[in-house]
């Protein structure tokens, strides 16, 4: 693979590196600490299975996918950075 200047392992450990800040992120934002019984925002009873699945759940479904949505577009995580844009 042509890649400039950077030999080929360098583009892997680029990818390789890009994928562990990625996961390093996601996990920084799971919660932490106990489960709520009751949604922080509309106060609806929390399901014990999903306090079990995501211990320190704040949110229902509901407000926590409203509160996805809300913040997808603020990530602040460019996925599409072109190679020119690496470049310099």
């Amino acid at each position: 693979m042509a890649s400039g200047w950077a030999n080929d392992d360098a583009v892997q450990e680029q990818i390789d590196s890009s994928i562990e800040d990625a996961v390093a992120r996601a996990r920084s934002q799971l919660p932490k600490g106990e489960s709520l019984r009751h949604c922080e925002e509309c106060d609806a009873v929390i399901p014990e299975a999903r306090r079990q699945a995501i211990p320190g759940v704040r949110l229902c479904v509901n407000c926590q996918a409203e509160h996805d949505r809300e913040n997808a577009a603020y990530s602040g995580y460019n996925r599409r950075g072109s190679k020119d844009s690496q470049l310099r």
